[in-house]
């Protein structure tokens, strides 16, 4: 019983918060206003910090309100779409879904993908983020996160793998022509190498040898990017040798406008990944979005 007390108290300062005054609180519950009044101050009461200050022409949060407020709104509209989710068979593919990709993957292979989803189904609802940083979807509320490669910590995270595909090396015709192609990889030693920038992982490129095993080969970076789009731009433009994933070259090098090098060396394949927090894993919208993907990605469109 305690228990649900304590979520009253948390219905009742969401609506108080949302309204600012306890008399709408009350009429949206159905309750009277003494009684969102006294939830509200029992709520405080456990909290041991007041959320609400109260005058006689109005309402206004305090800071830790405001704070409360963020988690316990979010908290509320999960708990009801889990239960619109369970009540309906986990069919229904709606509410808000915040995702976060790789920029240039993002854009260019994700976006239609989600777009066609939505257009499916319109109760669902994106929030996108688009970045090449490593984020902890906990921490920023993000209910499904992409990546390529595996991510180190994966505490409290789902993780499914989603499809693997090459990262070739490559560089413009232009540059190989002044620069000469390499023939192993401790020539790279010797080249211009356009990198991305991420904290987590050693700059250099993944390749693997006559084993196949990969491994890491460490290069000092003459140019450092945080775009994937950029990246391949960069590589474009002759500014030296990158390494992306096939789905970011596949056209440039179909082209011509890029070539691959040392291609027996870029065979390592990399893996894709879908990691969302364990206590989303009830959503619908999650689980459906995630199997569009998976089936992408056997079909070799990921």
């Amino acid at each position: 019983m305690a228990q649900l007390d304590h979520l009253a108290g948390v219905q009742a300062f969401v609506e108080a918060a949302r309204h600012l005054n306890f008399t709408e609180a009350a009429r949206t519950l159905g309750v009277t206003k003494s009684a969102v009044g006294k939830s509200v101050s029992r709520l405080e009461a456990r909290l041991g910090t007041q959320l609400i200050h109260r005058s006689t022409r109005r309402l206004v949060l305090t800071a830790d309100g405001e704070a409360y407020l963020a988690v316990a709104r979010r908290a509320l509209e999960e708990i009801g779409a889990a239960e619109t989710s369970l009540a309906s068979g986990n069919r229904d593919i709606v509410g808000r879904l915040r995702v976060d990709a790789p920029a240039a993957w993002g854009r260019e292979v994700l976006l239609p993908i989600l777009f066609g989803i939505t257009q499916e189904h319109p109760g669902l609802h994106l929030s996108l983020s688009f970045t090449d940083r490593i984020i902890d979807p906990i921490e920023e509320r993000v209910d499904l996160v992409i990546r390529f490669g595996e991510t180190p910590d994966t505490s409290g995270l789902i993780t499914r793998k989603l499809a693997e595909q090459r990262a070739p090396l490559v560089a413009a015709p232009g540059y190989l022509a002044r620069k000469g192609a390499p023939s192993t990889p401790e020539d790279l030693h010797h080249h211009d190498c356009i990198t991305g920038v991420r904290r987590d992982v050693p700059t250099g490129y993944r390749i693997a040898r006559g084993d196949g095993q990969p491994e890491r080969l460490h290069v000092l970076a003459t140019h450092e990017i945080g775009d994937g789009s950029a990246v391949v731009e960069a590589a474009m433009a002759g500014l030296g040798i990158a390494q992306m994933p096939l789905s970011l070259v596949a056209r440039p090098l179909a082209e011509g406008r890029l070539v691959e090098v040392l291609p027996e060396y870029g065979i390592a394949p990399v893996g894709i990944y879908a990691l969302w927090p364990e206590t989303r894993h009830l959503l619908a919208r999650i689980r459906y979005v995630v199997d569009v993907l998976a089936r992408h990605g056997q079909q070799g469109t990921l």
